[in-house]
């Protein structure tokens, strides 16, 4: 039977150590090799003070292992790393695959690091986290943990700096916490990978998160051009039917007095129920204003407890029905170079591909 995989001879993969985590980076740079050859080859015999002491050779190489060890550390940045825009998602071993790939290893493998600086796909990434922290949060390996905190971090510190959308940030921690504090008090330490205290120390840097964001001033943004208050009634009542949430309805209607006159608007929440809700829905949930008439928005925020609605997101994972892989869609290099963002041997790629939700995604690693 021929061997599959790598050649064992061979001497593997070189990783390093960052703050997302253990990363396989490609081979030493050619100036460290060349400052460790020719520190190499200076005698092995070093005089020291008076003492005269003499290194090994087994001293000088593991001070040569020390200093590459050193220079990866403090030049961890500018090192290539391998971030895959693609999986390959199997559920079961195969003769040319061994393994199946966990809901762990995707969420280390596929680059959200860098899916977070997207606007199109921040949210998209912060409501999987969150589905993450009410359910699947034990399920992820010690690695995967590590590198959700890691990525939550960078969420945070963005949040911070551009006052992006942080009443999202603040469900997202509202849950994990509660999803914490449940697994440490009732359920027990057994079920958490790690020291308890690591995780209890993980709990008190998500209140300190929770607490800088509910000190966050909006920064006041000074122009002079126009602005959204100078804008025809008819384009301000338009931008807020284009909103598929009822809250961003609210926070924008507390802008201006206009703005908030149009959030009134019964036929705008009207539009937003339809959207979001079935007839049926609505019957079992009739609420009444005192005029005798629906209470649009009474009606949306109460039957936003009982049924989901519907998600809108910039841009997703898609999943290829063909190929089984999840990958990252590039639109731009789709349209400019026809890239399907994976290797695809379809014969027409696009009917092949579908958007996965959060969801969805969680839902492809329960076996």
């Amino acid at each position: 039977m021929p061997f599959l995989g790598q050649d064992w001879r061979s001497p593997g993969w070189r990783w390093i150590k960052t703050e997302d985590g253990w990363k396989r980076c490609e081979p030493c740079s050619s100036e460290l090799e060349d400052e460790n050859n020719k520190l190499n080859n200076i005698s092995h015999t070093i005089i020291l003070n008076d003492d005269e002491d003499i290194y090994s050779a087994e001293d000088c190489e593991f001070a040569s292992k020390k200093r590459k060890k050193d220079h990866f550390r403090n030049n961890a940045k500018s090192q290539c790393f391998y971030r895959e825009k693609w999986i390959y998602v199997h559920k079961e071993s195969t003769k040319e695959r061994h393994g199946y790939c966990t809901l762990g290893e995707a969420f280390n493998r596929l680059d959200f690091s860098s899916a977070i600086q997207d606007i199109r796909r921040f949210n998209y990434v912060v409501k999987l986290l969150q589905l993450i922290a009410k359910s699947q949060l034990t399920s992820l390996s010690g690695a995967a943990q590590k590198n959700y905190f890691n990525i939550l971090d960078k969420i945070v510190r963005k949040v911070l700096e551009d006052q992006y959308n942080p009443r999202l940030i603040k469900d997202l921690l509202q849950d994990l916490s509660s999803t914490l504090c449940n697994l440490i008090r009732s359920v027990g330490k057994s079920v958490l990978v790690g020291n308890i205290d690591i995780w209890i120390c993980r709990l008190e840097t998500i209140l300190l998160w929770q607490q800088q964001l509910s000190n966050l001033q909006m920064t006041k943004q000074v122009n002079n051009g126009l602005t959204l208050s100078d804008l025809p009634l008819h384009m301000l009542n338009n931008i807020l039917y284009r909103f598929s949430d009822g809250w961003d309805i609210i926070t924008l209607g507390q802008v201006t007095p206009t703005l908030y006159m149009l959030s009134e608007d019964r036929q705008l929440w009207k539009k937003l129920c339809q959207y979001h809700f079935t007839e049926k829905q609505f019957c079992r949930h009739l609420i009444l204003s005192e005029k005798g008439l629906i209470d649009w928005k009474v009606m949306y925020f109460a039957l936003q407890k009982y049924y989901p609605i519907k998600e809108q997101y910039g841009d997703t994972l898609h999943f290829c029905r063909h190929c089984s892989i999840l990958f990252w869609k590039d639109y731009h290099l789709a349209l400019l170079l026809k890239d399907t963002g994976h290797p695809c041997t379809a014969n027409d790629p696009d009917s092949c591909f579908m958007p996965v939700s959060p969801q969805h995604f969680i839902d492809l690693f329960k076996f």
